[in-house]
């Protein structure tokens, strides 16, 4: 089966423009470019801005380089991880910017593809690699790790309420034949939940899936170590922006922007600070923003998407 086209909506865009705020003097990173619509939009708002874009996905940068042509001489494009942007900045003679987008998660041509496996809507071998050049696959993951990582995997990550029956039901099914599909993964979960072929109700795997993707991709280590790292490399006045698309990715941005911009610790009794901490960033969004009911109308992935953003103190 051929791929699908990389389409691809960019979720919230006016408020993504509104909190990052792109001036034509400035040096802004779009740390998940997928697409490339949010690094678009950033290069038209502000003529004369310099965009760097990163992915792990080499399709991603493949669809960049085409949809941002017409701003080559002010566009980079690189094979890297988010949490790898200082490296790419200190190659480039960069040291810090004005601004950094971050767009978290699968996205929609990843999986509308499905040779890439990150999907039980198509049967395909069971992958989920966002970077298919490195790394465990989900099948190697399903076949190899023990009952008890499993059971962390599905648990943590995908907070499955029945993962000891799923994970009971994997490895019994495994030691028979290694279970290398998207379908064979997604049949066995709906036999191991209660209810699980009741029509009408989301598909029981749905949280499998996630978790598999997430630990395959080590989505959250991402996300705690990009977000720290990128704090660090914003300019006085430069701003983070981040979406997320789920509850864990979000806890995690949520709880690292209040301990960015907390400042003395101290306990109150002391009368002068012995700490000397003082806030990295200051919150802009003290509330979650999401997408308006005319975008989840038009654009359905929109309607988990969680924006926050900070500026750099």
């Amino acid at each position: 089966m051929t791929a699908a086209a990389f389409e691809h909506l960019s979720v919230m865009p006016g408020e993504v423009l509104h909190w990052l705020q792109p001036r034509p003097d400035g040096i802004y990173l779009d740390g998940t470019i997928g697409g490339a619509g949010h690094s678009r939009l950033i290069l038209e708002a502000a003529a004369g801005c310099r965009l760097i874009g990163l992915d792990r996905d080499p399709a991603a940068l493949q669809k960049a380089a085409e949809v941002l042509a017409p701003f080559t001489d002010r566009v980079s494009l690189h094979h890297a991880t988010f949490d790898q942007a200082g490296s790419v900045l200190q190659q480039l003679g960069i040291d810090f910017i004005d601004g950094m987008l971050l767009d978290l998660g699968v996205s929609s041509h990843q999986l509308d593809t499905p040779e890439r496996g990150f999907s039980f809507r198509h049967d395909a071998p069971l992958d989920m690699r966002m970077n298919p050049q490195a790394g465990m696959t989900a099948a190697e993951v399903l076949n190899q790790a023990d009952e008890a990582e499993l059971l962390r995997i599905f648990f943590e990550y995908g907070e499955e309420r029945f993962s000891r029956r799923i994970v009971r039901r994997i490895v019994a099914r495994r030691s028979e034949a290694p279970i290398t599909r998207t379908a064979e993964l997604a049949q066995l979960v709906r036999e191991a939940v209660p209810g699980g072929n009741r029509p009408g109700r989301i598909h029981p795997a749905t949280r499998i899936f996630q978790a598999l993707r997430i630990h395959v991709n080590q989505e959250l280590e991402q996300v705690r170590n990009g977000v720290a790292a990128g704090i660090k490399l914003l300019k006085p006045g430069g701003r983070l922006v981040v979406i997320s698309f789920h509850s864990l990715e979000d806890r995690i941005v949520k709880q690292l922007f209040r301990e960015c911009a907390k400042g003395c610790i101290c306990p109150p009794r002391l009368p002068v600070c012995q700490c000397h901490q003082v806030p990295l960033v200051k919150l802009l969004t003290r509330k979650a923003i999401r997408a308006s009911a005319d975008e989840i109308e038009k654009n359905g992935r929109s309607r988990s998407a969680i924006l926050r953003a900070v500026e750099r103190c």
